[in-house]
């Protein structure tokens, strides 16, 4: 009996305290649960998730063409027509019967239409962006025109051979601030050289002093380059473009040109002479900031493409593609270890190209800012240019602190190089 009280009396005592605790915990909860939680949104039979709506709307693309089907402008059409989501390719054109039948075979049977002239494409295609890829001395006159009709542009480098109608599209874009002009340095949208500008910018290597830059084409025997002279601008205006442009990059846009001074011989493209051009070009840049380019063009490198870039600063330097290499693959032959370099400019830029195609859509259809002006690009004309008549003369070419030209532009005549 005495043991049943006892046992009556633990459990009185557990249950008190349970509900003490009870009530402790429900008054420390009160401020809380004495609000409703708010109540979900009652779905409608007719209404769609957000997520459902967004599919069922087709994402806006940029609707483009290309103008000029070459070795560039079929690379550009490949470009957009496969590799850039964001992007339709619409319409293409060629005066060239060549490069359309190229196109009909390529291009056409992804509903691409092909004509044989810019201003019958433009004016029966609805389209937002034209990509001009033709030759370089009507670069101008189309994307001018395109500006005028509202049409976003990506123009192949240079915008021209002359520094004067160079700087008339830029003044066209500027009347059109609403529209995308942007000139295509490839290099721009390598990762290479992407890394080395944030490092330029991050002070890695000091201040950047010297630069030491080449493009240099595998040869080609079939006489392209020598056909292309006529147009091109010269070797340093066509080729060493990109390396100027780098070096704008680098040194900072505005960097003042002190002097220019370039040399060449034709060792094994004589055909060139005719059009006072060279098939070896050196090019050196004095700045008035102190600093110095050193700039080499070739069109008869043995093995393959090999561009390069060296940035030297006053806490060290930093290379790009020293040590050119097509993959990853050591050919371990009885003559001894090779490895194998790109073949041609795509071979070692094709995923710029890429990136290029894809930025640019990006910017248009979103409204974002390009990645760099075309100031720097008529820039690069106007260096490219002096440097090209400095070859052709024979004479150091000199400027002011104000970039105005000492002694004025002399009518040079094609040198026999």
């Amino acid at each position: 009996m005495l043991l049943n009280l006892l046992a009556l009396r633990q459990y009185q005592q557990q249950s008190a305290t349970a509900v003490f605790f009870q009530k402790f915990i429900a008054s420390a909860l009160s401020p809380l649960t004495s609000q409703s939680p708010p109540s979900a949104p009652t779905p409608s039979r007719s209404s769609t998730p957000p997520e459902t709506a967004a599919m069922a709307q087709p994402l806006r693309k940029l609707r483009v063409a290309v103008s000029g089907l070459g070795r560039m402008g079929a690379r550009h059409a490949q470009h957009f027509l496969g590799k850039t989501p964001r992007a339709s390719l619409i319409a293409a054109c060629d005066p060239s019967p060549k490069c359309r039948a190229w196109a009909e075979t390529h291009l056409a049977p992804f509903g691409v239409n092909v004509y044989s002239s810019f201003e019958e494409m433009l004016a029966k295609e609805d389209i937002d962006a034209v990509v001009i890829a033709t030759i370089t001395t009507i670069h101008a006159e189309q994307a001018i025109r395109a500006i005028e009709l509202d049409k976003h542009v990506l123009c192949e480098k240079p915008l021209s051979t002359s520094v004067e109608i160079s700087q008339s599209v830029l003044e066209a874009a500027r009347r059109k601030p609403h529209l995308k002009v942007l000139c295509g340095f490839s290099r721009r949208f390598d990762a290479s050289y992407r890394d080395v500008a944030a490092r330029v910018g991050k002070g890695d290597i000091g201040v950047p002093s010297i630069i030491r830059s080449q493009t240099c084409d595998k040869l080609d025997p079939s006489g392209f380059f020598v056909d292309y002279a006529q147009y091109s601008g010269g070797i340093f205006v066509d080729c060493n473009v990109h390396d100027i442009d780098l070096t704008l990059w680098y040194f900072g846009a505005d960097s003042m040109v002190k002097s220019v001074a370039a040399f060449g011989i034709t060792a094994v493209q004589p055909g060139l002479r005719k059009w006072g051009d060279v098939d070896n070009g050196v090019g050196i840049v004095e700045f008035w900031n102190g600093k110095i380019a050193y700039f080499y063009g070739s069109r008869m490198m043995a093995a393959g493409q090999h561009d390069m870039t060296e940035i030297i600063g006053t806490e060290g330097k930093m290379v790009v593609n020293g040590n050119p290499q097509q993959n990853l693959v050591e050919m371990h032959e009885s003559i001894g270890v090779r490895r194998e370099i790109p073949g041609d400019y795509f071979g070692r830029f094709g995923e710029a190209f890429v990136t290029e195609a894809n930025e640019f859509t990006e910017c248009c259809l979103e409204n974002k800012p390009l990645p760099f002006g075309l100031e720097g690009a008529v820039k690069a004309v106007q260096i490219g240019s002096a440097l090209q008549e400095s070859l052709r003369s024979g004479k150091k070419i000199e400027f002011d602190e104000s970039g105005r030209r000492i002694g004025g532009e002399e009518k040079v005549p094609r040198a026999k190089l």
